[in-house]
């Protein structure tokens, strides 16, 4: 192949670093965002929180579009010269030096990051407590540690009492079968009532001998978990009157009480993270519009420091000025970049709550079908601003706090030409099963029916699959005969 030398023109997108910068702070949620403020903050002098910000009453509802710098698709404006002008004052290039945001707590007060997030104690470490303040042997004590290694987090053992034992043999001499089910029956005793039990029927039957002996129908219960839970389950009604000896009114008793017992005790205990959301958006109804205003609370009001900036013109080219000069454009820039963002944040809910006007007036079930193509198109924006936008960003709406994504699903065909909203049908599946009754529960075929009389063209496939992502058990499963 021969050599040659080839001149070409062509455009690309450059990812500068302020490009960057405006683009990950565009998709941080609330507390990121919070935290990137606060590492701002400390790595860069000529950056300050106001701390004797008054802190409003209502929402912001409108940011101050005197920037003219415009939006690419992207998410981030273009058209920013390489080096803003130092020797200029910052109301010469933005009107005001601020955010249109505020806070009652100064930067250096904002709750850390880490502890938005609190764990609960797991089952584990609470059974271990208890034998802790239990008088035992040390034989017992080794004996209990490896019983309760084997509970699950639903509180039932997940090993056979004959393999802790065989386990066991090993470490410990002259162990007896018996000694392991003894340990057992007292690691059984502790909290939460029902934990380290063998099966269902062994953990309901632990629970009704916690009860008082004066409990009405305990005889009957304990009698039946031990020996006809399997008829219980199959709602064989008939049967388990004849084997009891008792009426259908006694037998309903004798359910109720059952009911009342929890078939997973270590749930009680289960380990879990607290996740606090933090709303970035707040919709209200005025005057019989809704209004869409900023959270003025998710981040602290920032300035350029007036001194550190003064001090630029008056120094000279020395190696402590031309780094201040770039701490301050650095400064500009990540607040330029938050403007930006809170801007792209209130437009892209302003257009959300534009469309689904009928959601906040009616509910769930009144939501249109909308993808994030329809906001892209209305805004002018790329699709991946839009979902950068949408993810991990919440909206205060009188129907609860709901993430941005939510107000987004496929739709489904209709009788009349139009189009459902995923969301709405499943809001439709889920009133229908919550009016059914219970000893004749609705199945997925007469649902698609009862749908299809609304007007919404649905398969039973499809109602089974919306049930099952709502986790909705099937109609053979949520019939109640007792």
């Amino acid at each position: 192949m021969k050599q040659s030398l080839q001149l070409r023109m062509g455009q690309q997108l450059t990812m500068t670093p302020q490009l960057q910068q405006a683009i990950k702070l565009l998709q941080l949620s609330t507390l990121d965002l919070q935290q990137e403020i606060q590492q701002a903050l400390e790595s860069n002098i000529m950056l300050e929180a106001e701390e004797d910000s008054t802190k409003n009453d209502s929402p912001v509802e409108e940011t101050k579009e005197d920037n003219t710098d415009t939006i690419s698709s992207a998410g981030s404006q273009t058209e920013i010269p390489e080096e803003l002008p130092v020797d200029s004052s910052w109301d010469d290039i933005y009107d005001g030096n601020v955010l249109p945001v505020s806070s009652s707590l100064p930067a250096s007060e904002m709750p850390e990051f880490e502890t938005q997030h609190s764990k609960s104690e797991s089952l584990q470490e609470h059974l271990l407590w208890q034998l802790e303040l239990t008088p035992i042997s040390k034989k017992d004590y080794a004996i209990a540690i490896a019983i309760i290694d084997a509970v699950n987090k639903d509180g039932y053992l997940n090993t056979r009492l004959d393999d802790i034992y065989q386990s066991l043999t090993e470490q410990i001499e002259d162990l007896e079968l018996d000694e392991v089910t003894a340990v057992l029956h007292r690691v059984q005793n502790f909290e939460p009532i029902g934990v380290a039990a063998t099966d269902l029927s062994d953990c309901l039957n632990l629970q009704l001998r916690a009860l008082p002996s004066s409990t009405p129908y305990i005889d009957v219960a304990m009698k039946l978990v031990k020996n006809h839970i399997d008829l219980l389950a199959a709602q064989e009604q008939s049967k388990l009157t004849k084997k009891l000896g008792i009426t259908e009114w006694q037998l309903e008793q004798v359910v109720s009480l059952i009911r009342t017992l929890n078939p997973k005790p270590g749930t009680e205990l289960q380990t879990s993270n607290s996740e606090y959301v933090i709303p970035d958006v707040f919709v209200s109804k005025r005057q019989g519009q809704w209004s869409v205003g900023l959270n003025p609370d998710i981040a602290p009001k920032l300035r350029i420091n007036p001194f550190y900036s003064g001090m630029i013109k008056r120094a000279d080219n020395s190696k402590d000025n031309t780094r201040m000069k770039e701490h301050l454009q650095e400064a500009k820039w990540f607040i330029k970049s938050l403007y930006g963002r809170n801007e792209t944040l209130l437009r892209v809910a302003k257009c959300i709550v534009k469309k689904q006007t009928a959601f906040l007036d009616h509910g769930a079930i009144a939501m249109k079908p909308m993808v994030l193509r329809d906001i892209a198109e209305e805004l002018e924006l790329h699709e991946s601003t839009i979902s950068r936008v949408t993810t991990q960003k919440y909206m205060h709406t009188p129907n609860g706090i709901m993430e941005f994504k939510y107000f987004f699903s496929s739709h489904v065909s209709t009788v009349g030409g139009g189009e459902c909203s995923a969301t709405a049908i499943r809001a439709f599946i889920k009133e229908l099963i919550a009016s059914e009754l219970l000893s004749k529960p609705l199945s997925d075929e007469k649902i698609s029916v009862l749908l299809q009389e609304k007007g919404i063209k649905v398969a039973r496939r499809t109602v089974a699959k919306y049930r099952e992502a709502m986790s909705i058990s099937s109609s053979s499963q949520r019939k109640r005969l007792l």
